[in-house]
């Protein structure tokens, strides 16, 4: 098995679908679905399949995190918990640094990954493309839940509100990320008239984590990003407060979403989310990291109400859902 994950971790995107078998379209009610699922309960993810010969139960089972930041820090953070979801389910769980979102959309839609955490903006395309089925995200000991898209840059910048940026450049995490592309995007050019290429010189840096080390280093005078993330990196003192300068906050949005593939069994699926809500944080590596900005509990979602906010910043930026 080892020798056969290098060889997947090393596959190209285009090598991953060209192992993936589709399903044969179907004539059933799927909305913006793939031609591969159905969605006759109308709740806008992919039905679990009907017929048993097209569900899998695969062992190990591969997990992968959104890539927000380094790789190496989510393997050991997510550990305790990934040993509770084996006890859950019986079987082998196997980490998966995925570099990319695009990587990990495009993993999960050829097979090779069953259950994972997808950053807020690909959800919908995970959701549409890949079959994905979230039910949960983090939230604090109160419930509550979200982060907020922030632009943010250094003093003695020139920067001090949004208008400033005009003919600068402004760093984008990456074109599939919701705080880091299509936020602020819809909001620059729906409150400030302010559209990339004509008012300022966009860049992508890949992660949250490589915009907010290149404010802090100077090397972009301005970025969008996660305060989640940032919250994270302050708390283990990556960067300094008074490195980073906030010039705009946006509304609360829903952060990562976790799920599995539609069609693992359902008594896996069930087995997994039962995991994530019977999984005691108190101690835990889990805890350890993600309680930097306040998360405690893992809660149910639901893809239909709680991304409906980002389904309309995608409309408003003209997003199709459609797979490439």
């Amino acid at each position: 098995m080892r020798v056969q994950w290098k060889m997947i971790l090393g596959a190209s995107i285009a090598s991953l679908m060209m192992l993936a078998a589709p399903a044969s379209a179907q004539d059933c009610e799927r909305g913006a679905l793939n031609d591969r699922f159905c969605d006759t309960d109308g709740d806008l993810i992919a039905d679990i399949p009907t017929d048993e010969s097209q569900l899998i139960d695969p062992n190990p089972l591969i997990f992968a995190y959104t890539p927000v930041e380094d790789p190496a820090v989510y393997k050991t953070a997510w550990s305790d918990f990934l040993d509770f979801l084996s006890e859950k389910t019986g079987k082998d769980i196997v980490f998966f640094p995925v570099q990319s979102n695009a990587a990990q959309i495009e993993a999960m839609r050829s097979g090779r990954l069953h259950i994972a955490g997808f950053n807020t903006g690909s959800n919908p395309l995970a959701v549409n493309c890949a079959g994905f089925r979230p039910f949960t995200i983090m939230a604090g000991a109160d419930g509550s839940y979200g982060y907020e898209m922030e632009i943010i840059t250094y003093p003695g910048s020139g920067i001090e509100k949004v208008e400033d940026i005009k003919g600068k450049q402004l760093a984008f995490t990456s074109p599939t990320s919701n705080s880091g592309f299509k936020a602020p995007s819809a909001i620059l050019k729906g409150d400030f008239e302010m559209v990339a290429e004509k008012d300022f010189e966009p860049v992508f840096s890949g992660k949250h984590d490589n915009s907010i080390l290149g404010v802090a280093n100077k090397d972009y005078p301005a970025a969008s990003i996660a305060n989640s993330v940032k919250a994270r990196m302050l708390a283990r003192e990556v960067v300094t407060e008074d490195q980073l300068v906030t010039i705009y906050k946006s509304q609360t949005f829903p952060t990562t979403g976790y799920g599995v593939v539609y069609n693992l069994k359902p008594e896996l699926q069930q087995a997994i989310q039962d995991a994530f809500f019977e999984f005691e944080w108190s101690g835990t590596s889990l805890e350890e990291e993600f309680s930097k900005n306040g998360e405690a509990q893992f809660i149910p979602i639901t893809y239909q109400k709680e991304w409906e906010v980002i389904r309309k910043i995608d409309a408003a930026n003209d997003v199709s859902y459609a797979c490439e």
